[in-house]
């Protein structure tokens, strides 16, 4: 199986399985003389774990991580600093129930990897997915605490911004908010909600989709080239790449087709520092797939868990009809743990981008108008 590497200059490859010994992440490109620690990359870890609340899965899996490679000690901070050299993270599983799966290993489960995986290889994983699962997810978040270490002065924060067909009412956007409830919801009032929703919907053994939210404010303007380098498509790739995503947006996204040209042209003006000020981001922060300076904001749009508790019909691998529960541990939501996922996407690119910037033009550009 090819393709587990994404990314030029800061590239990440991911390995490992939901039940296999071990999970982790190969980063090659890494600028040297950065510094990071287990601790700082654990911290992001422990945002996206499972376990956490009565709304994840409850697999007990603490997510510690390990850097094998590509750090040394520097002598007089005692920090540890990147070397250049490729970055080793590794995190072990230490909660598996392969036995859960052991009456649906020739079933394939609907809306999940299973048949697609059979068809093409001629052997899958049962064991929670392998390769499928969204346990990988976790080597990415670990890849986007080291590529948060490449942007100096990039802030990347992600939120949930619907559950189901309920939407947040963004007039009560509060980023301190997000870590303060199991939704990583901006909106107090709408994350209450979700509390009673999301029990209705766990109880009655389904679950539900989400929408999520990334903002990068501090990009530079001048990441992304034409044509076929545009940060907001390499953008809409890495959030489509994670696990149960089915739609991404770009700034306005879909909601632009309503709009008019003179509503939807994001507007400037002189600011006061000299540089030029958009009175609106109908662009989402991209223009022609460049970085305009403006916050990047990307959405993603993330199915219901496919593993559900109600009996659902479908096939075996040896083409007789069948019907399956999925016995096991798993998210009603599983929007909710892609907020820091999206993150450490979003951070991944951007870090590639500016790396790449700067291999093609140097140091960042003036203003056009600068003398």
């Amino acid at each position: 199986m090819s393709f587990n590497s994404f990314g030029h200059l800061f590239r990440v490859t991911t390995y490992g399985e939901s039940h296999g010994v071990a999970l982790g992440c190969v980063i090659d490109g890494c600028p040297p003389r950065l510094p990071i620690s287990e601790a700082m990359i654990q911290g992001f870890l422990d945002r996206r774990k499972p376990g956490q609340s009565r709304f994840t899965t409850q697999r007990r899996e603490p997510d510690t991580v390990r850097i094998l490679s590509g750090v040394m000690a520097d002598e007089a901070s005692g920090q540890l600093l990147t070397t250049g050299t490729p970055i080793h993270l590794m995190i072990e599983n230490v909660d598996q129930r392969s036995k859960d799966y052991g009456e649906i290993k020739d079933k394939y489960r609907p809306g999940h990897a299973d048949y697609a995986y059979d068809i093409k290889y001629g052997i899958r994983d049962y064991r929670g997915g392998g390769r499928s699962s969204a346990r990988e997810t976790a080597a990415r978040v670990a890849a986007g605490a080291v590529a948060r270490q490449v942007l100096p002065g990039v802030t990347v924060r992600g939120a949930l911004v619907q559950m189901g067909p309920h939407k947040i009412d963004r007039s009560r956007w509060d980023w301190e908010a997000v870590d303060a409830n199991p939704f990583f919801c901006p909106d107090p009032v709408a994350a209450a909600f979700f509390e009673e929703y999301l029990d209705g919907v766990r109880k009655a053994g389904s679950s539900i989709g989400a929408v999520i939210e990334v903002v990068a404010e501090g990009v530079q303007p001048g990441l992304g080239a034409p044509i076929y380098g545009k940060l907001d498509s390499d953008l809409a790739a890495a959030m489509m790449s994670i696990n149960a995503v089915k739609g991404v947006e770009i700034g306005d996204g879909f909601a632009a087709a309503e709009l008019g040209g003179e509503a939807n042209a994001d507007e400037m003006r002189m600011g006061n520092d000299g540089r030029p000020l958009f009175l609106s981001n109908h662009a989402g922060g991209i223009l022609g797939g460049i970085s305009t300076g403006q916050p990047v904001v990307v959405r993603f749009a993330v199915k219901p868990t496919s593993s559900i508790l109600q009996e659902r019909r479908t096939v075996d691998r040896y083409g007789r009809d069948t019907d399956i529960v999925t016995k096991g541990r798993h998210d009603p939501c599983v929007g909710i743990r892609a907020v820091p996922v999206g993150e450490a996407m979003m951070a991944c690119v951007l870090a590639d981008h500016l790396l790449r910037h700067r291999g093609q033009v140097g140091t960042p550009a003036a203003w056009p108008f600068e003398a």
